[in-house]
């Protein structure tokens, strides 16, 4: 009942594990973030909301939700949501032991504390990056927002918070057209639809030699939509698989080069060739030394 292919999650990781690159070992299952959890970001107010279903057909842009009991939209639509929001927080604290964690999905850029949207109904940039404030002793995070729509959630959490710097790439000619949200980016990208891979990679390696100048971040918060692909019915911008392996490449090694530890969430995608694509990236980090997905030495 919506674009989005909610089956990639699970195909990413059996995609890699099938074909032997990903361990069982590796792969750690988060728990579901709870309301003490959530309440660290969103208003008691927010987290009620969504007790109606109608409100929350609403955020993820399903109408028949509105005609399901809100217990079973609670089971089947929330829950696995929350779990998410438990691998993004937990993906901050595995990043800063061991350089790097990849939530295998994740990335709710619309939601901010007191409004949900566009499929995403918590705020998990945002309660990661105050879990890492509050329990991790981190002080200065990046995000880098390289989903194909603007991150308006995050931005507006975060907005005049001199220890979260933004650098959000976009085709401006989407949703959201959040205005309000776009003067708290700190560095912004927009591009126009039918943008294609080399001017996008082009746009992207500028944008992050910027970055690097402007803030030194302790923590990376990447969220890598793979809406940016040619033909994703949402995105509108033809970036081809190749270009989404080289784009996460770069991202990746942006942080490795600096030895800034990454957590990277997956965030939009709205075709089936989707997760086939986000595993064959992460293959190639795996194989550029830029992730390990096999067992460790002791």
């Amino acid at each position: 009942m919506h674009p989005f292919d909610s089956s990639k999650w699970g195909r990413i990781c059996r995609f890699l594990t099938k074909e032997g690159h990903l361990e069982k070992t590796r792969v750690v299952e988060p728990l579901e973030a709870s309301k003490e959890d959530l309440l660290v970001v969103h208003t008691e107010a927010y987290l009620n909301s969504l007790r109606s279903s109608f409100r929350v057909a609403a955020i993820v842009e399903v109408p028949p939700l509105t005609l399901m009991p809100n217990w079973l939209v609670q089971q089947r639509l929330l829950y696995p949501f929350r779990k998410q929001v438990g691998g993004s927080i937990l993906s901050a604290k595995l990043a800063l032991e061991r350089g790097w964690a990849i939530n295998v999905g994740g990335g709710f850029h619309h939601c901010s504390a007191e409004e949900g949207g566009g499929f995403c109904a918590y705020a998990d940039i945002s309660l990661s990056i105050q879990f890492a404030f509050v329990r991790l002793d981190i002080s200065r995070v990046m995000i880098i927002d390289l989903d194909a729509h603007q991150g308006n959630g995050h931005e507006k959490d975060f907005a005049n918070d001199g220890r979260v710097y933004i650098l959000d790439m976009y085709n401006a000619g989407i949703y959201p057209f959040d205005h309000a949200a776009k003067r708290y980016i700190d560095q912004k990208v927009e591009l126009v639809s039918g943008t294609e891979t080399d001017d996008y990679l082009d746009q992207l390696d500028k944008a992050l030699k910027v970055a690097q100048t402007r803030f030194q971040p302790q923590l990376i918060i990447y969220n890598a939509g793979t809406d940016i692909l040619d033909g994703d019915p949402l995105g509108n911008l033809k970036i081809s698989p190749e270009g989404v392996v080289i784009r996460d490449e770069k991202v990746f090694r942006f942080a490795k080069d600096q030895n800034i530890p990454l957590v990277m969430m997956t965030s939009g995608g709205y075709m089936k060739s989707s997760a086939r694509v986000i595993a064959d990236s992460i293959t190639n980090l795996s194989q550029k030394n830029l992730v390990q997905l096999g067992s460790q030495p002791d």
